[in-house]
């Protein structure tokens, strides 16, 4: 299983000089090119063990400074990240042979913004935020399905936000673009933060 890369290009000259302003040009073309779920990444923690673990979120938004996504503050994740603040992001998007990395450190956001953003979900989503004890042991999927059904009837059409679900922003200080290339060579652009608003922009080899 094979394939050779050869879209596109990727250079020091032509990438923006602020990775998340690049990171929203690549985001972008990704959605103009029909890719589901474009906003789809690789989460990765690491557990009071000292061992990585990842799985697969959303982005839900970019901002100037970061990239916000939601959990459960009790779930793997969310206690990996009350240990370790720090994570790294993974976008794959295949159908444009693009990467990016993204590596930093991630807080909390405020609860006025988690009770705003709660609020737009769709009912069921913020009945399952109730329902979803996330990452906890259960007997059967009918004790799911019954807690779901029991929090439906107790909240109704406005569930309130669960005290332990909400948005964590990850900032930036590593972000890297990778662009597949032919026979491997493929094209790197990293950035490093180096104070402040500055970033350091190189070329890594494949």
């Amino acid at each position: 299983m094979r394939t050779e890369y050869s879209r596109a290009s990727l250079s020091k000259t032509e990438v923006d000089a602020d990775p998340l302003r690049q990171f929203k040009r690549w985001f972008a073309q990704a959605f103009e090119a029909g890719i589901a779920e474009p906003n789809v990444m690789t989460l990765a923690t690491v557990g009071e063990n000292g061992r990585p673990s990842a799985r697969i979120v959303l982005v839900k938004e970019i901002d100037a400074r970061s990239l916000i996504f939601f959990t459960h503050y009790e779930s793997r994740k969310g206690r990996e990240l009350a240990h370790t603040p720090y994570a790294s992001l993974l976008f794959h998007w295949m159908k444009l042979e693009r990467q990016v990395r993204i590596e930093g450190a991630v807080e909390k956001m405020e609860a006025a913004y988690n009770d705003t953003y709660f609020e737009s979900r769709p009912l069921t989503s913020r009945i399952s935020a109730w329902a979803s004890q996330q990452s906890a042991v259960i007997q059967s999927r009918a004790e799911l399905e019954a807690r779901f059904t029991h929090f439906a009837k107790r909240f109704g059409e406005h569930p309130p936000r669960p005290p332990n679900w909400g948005g964590y922003r990850l900032i930036p200080d590593v972000v890297e673009f990778w662009q597949g290339r032919p026979s491997r060579l493929h094209d790197r652009i990293q950035y490093t933060r180096t104070t402040g608003a500055d970033w350091k922009i190189v070329r890594l080899s494949p």
